[in-house]
């Protein structure tokens, strides 16, 4: 996926596309494969609506637009997307917590910190290791509370040692 650009409303309301807020924004992020054949999916609906549209479709290049090519509101995603948090009784999100989500995600899967910042577009590493200190800090202290257990020498694993062995 390639990321040149942002979408932001502007003081009378519009919507106006904008250069991203820095150069580390602008960038290219690999997909999952289940990503890759929902995205074709959607392309294929996506050509029926431009069909649907004919002339009234406004192409701007978006992967994700009204049914007549028209950039979605921000306002309206989001109000679709707690319709979908709603039907199945899931807690109440942001949108935009599904970024910090995958983010948290791959930290908890040992991807390292240089490569989120990288997917997440941040422009310094500061920023992405402030953000998610908190996930760092509960892996530090399962990755010692692993060691503590590793090094026990007792039968009652939850138990603290007694004594450890160290080489």
């Amino acid at each position: 996926m390639t990321i040149r650009r942002s979408l932001r409303r502007t003081s009378t309301g519009g919507l106006i596309h904008l250069p991203t807020k820095t150069r580390a924004s602008e960038r290219r992020i690999a997909l999952p494969a289940e990503c890759l054949r929902s995205l074709k999916q959607h392309k294929e609906r996506q050509h029926k609506e431009r069909e649907t549209a004919g002339s009234g479709w406004q192409d701007g290049g978006l992967v994700f637009t009204t049914p007549s090519g028209r950039p979605l509101d921000p306002a309206n995603l989001t109000r679709r997307f707690r319709t979908f948090l709603d039907r199945p009784g899931l807690r109440r999100i942001r949108f935009h917590d599904l970024r910090h989500s995958t983010a948290t995600l791959l930290l908890e899967q040992g991807v390292d910190l240089v490569v989120i910042k990288e997917l997440l577009g941040h422009a310094h590493i500061g920023v992405t290791a402030g953000v998610y200190a908190h996930v760092r800090l509960r892996l530090q202290r399962q990755a010692i509370d692993t060691l503590g257990h590793a090094l026990s020498q007792e039968d009652d694993p939850d138990g603290p040692p007694t004594t450890v062995v160290v080489r």
